[in-house]
């Protein structure tokens, strides 16, 4: 069952495109000038007629990051790595993929606080999720991949946390178009986090859900 390496793949290159989709269209449109600051993802999707693209592109984000966050710990478990620690996961994969729906269904044009409350939860928990996925990666049954996709997590995780750390900061201090540009290639590095999961997800055999039937007792 390789083919479910294509799951975490297909939302890298699906978001990736969807966002920049959206910025080549407010760009056309002149909904964001260029010229006066460089502007954020969600500046780019808060206008008509992108703002209905960027809101779908959200949800079906949500939908494949929730998928791959579902797979992910039930492969996890299926490793023998039963832990708190693949419990946490879940729910904050589950939560963050949550606020990447919030966050685009609720432009900062309309609902400000419901906004900033996706964003909230999609990078900072995002964030924390990938970390718990660094450690999970080398505390779970280790794969061939794992010399290169551990490594690999860690390089995204660090820039990621830097990337956040400096939106924040610039975004505070007024440097609004280097804050946008943090912004932008933290989105590319959490997609990036996501395609990584390809490596072990060519070797799920199968995926399964089974009802666990319940034994009457007389």
């Amino acid at each position: 069952m390789w083919a479910w390496a294509l799951l975490p793949v297909i939302l890298a290159v699906f978001g990736m495109l969807g966002i920049w989709t959206v910025f080549g269209l407010a760009v056309s449109n002149e909904t964001v000038n260029l010229t006066a600051e460089f502007p954020y993802i969600s500046t780019c999707g808060t206008y008509n007629p992108q703002s209905c693209l960027f809101s779908q592109i959200c949800n079906i984000c949500s939908v494949l990051a929730l998928w791959i966050v579902i797979i992910r710990f039930q492969q996890v478990r299926d490793l023998n790595c039963a832990s708190g620690v693949n419990t946490a996961s879940l729910i904050l994969g589950f939560i963050s993929s949550v606020g990447i729906s919030i966050l685009g269904n609720f432009q900062q044009s309309v609902v400000m606080g419901a906004h900033l409350l996706g964003a909230f939860l999609a990078f900072f928990l995002g964030l924390a999720y990938f970390w718990v996925q660094v450690w999970l990666t080398y505390r779970a049954k280790p794969s061939r991949d794992v010399k290169w996709a551990g490594p690999a997590r860690i390089i995204f995780c660090s820039l990621c946390t830097c990337l956040v750390v400096a939106m924040s900061v610039l975004h505070n201090t007024g440097y609004r178009s280097a804050a946008a540009i943090c912004e932008w290639a933290l989105v590319t590095c959490f997609f990036m986090l996501f395609g990584i999961f390809s490596a072990e997800f060519r070797h799920i055999d199968c995926h399964e859900l089974h009802v666990q039937k319940q034994v009457q007792q007389i």
